[in-house]
C-alpha cells in the first residue's frame, strides 16, 4: 500500500502536465486556425489570396488605429487614465475624475476597412439580379434592427454588445431571405391564366 501511493501521485502530475502541455498546444493553435479561417471566408468573397492576406493584415494591425469623427463635452467628471513619468520612466496610468469631452471615433480595422470591403463587395450583389439585392437588404434590415436592440452603453467604456450576435444574425437572416424571396420570385413567374380564378394568392 504504501509504494502505490506515490505511483498515483506520479500518475496525477504525469496527467497535469500532459493537460497544461495540451492547453499551451491548442492556446498556440488557436490564432493561426483562426487566421486561415478569416483567410479562406475572404477568399470566398471575390478576393485573391494576396488580396486576403493584405484585408486581413490590415483589419488585425488597424485595430490598433482609431480616427475621431465627433466630439462633444460631458456634463460630469469622467474617469481619463492619466499617465506620469517618474525620472524619465513612465509609470502605469493612473484614473483620475476629470470633466472633458466624448470622442466618437471609429477604427480603422473594425470599420473602415471592412465597410469599404462591402462597399467593395456590392457590385457583386448588384450583379446577382434582383434576388441578391431583396435578399441583402433583408439581411441588413434585420441585422440592424436585432444589433440595435441587443447594443448596450457601457458607462466608460462605449457601445458593447455580445461577438456572436451580428453573425448569427446575418446567417439567419440570410436563409430567412432566401426562403421568403425565393418562393414569392419563383411564385410570381408561374403562368396564372389557365387557373380561370377571379383571384390568385400567392
Amino acid at each position: 500500500m504504501p509504494q502505490q501511493q506515490p505511483n498515483n501521485l506520479q500518475s496525477a502530475q504525469l496527467s497535469g502536465c500532459m493537460i497544461l502541455t495540451l492547453m499551451i498546444f491548442f492556446g498556440c493553435m488557436m490564432p493561426l486556425i483562426f487566421v486561415d479561417l478569416a483567410e479562406t471566408a475572404l477568399r470566398n468573397l471575390h478576393l485573391s489570396p494576396q488580396a486576403a492576406v493584405l484585408v486581413l493584415i490590415g483589419m488585425i494591425f488597424g485595430s490598433l488605429f482609431n480616427f475621431p469623427i465627433a466630439r462633444f463635452p460631458l456634463d460630469k467628471e469622467v474617469n481619463v487614465p492619466v499617465f506620469e513619468s517618474l525620472a524619465g520612466i513612465q509609470l502605469m496610468p493612473q484614473m483620475k475624475k476629470l470633466r472633458q469631452e466624448a470622442i466618437i471615433a471609429v477604427n480603422l480595422g473594425g470599420c473602415i476597412i471592412p465597410v469599404l470591403l462591402a462597399v467593395w463587395l456590392s457590385q457583386f450583389i448588384f450583379a446577382g439580379g434582383p434576388t441578391s439585392v431583396i435578399v441583402t437588404a433583408v439581411g441588413i434590415g434585420l441585422n440592424t434592427a436585432i444589433c440595435y436592440r441587443m447594443a448596450r452603453l457601457v458607462p466608460g467604456m462605449g457601445i458593447a454588445m455580445p461577438v456572436f450576435i451580428p453573425p448569427l444574425t446575418a446567417v439567419i437572416a440570410t436563409w430567412f431571405g432566401f426562403g421568403i424571396v425565393g418562393p414569392i420570385l419563383g411564385d410570381s413567374g408561374v403562368d396564372f391564366h389557365p387557373l380561370y380564378a377571379p383571384v390568385a394568392f400567392v
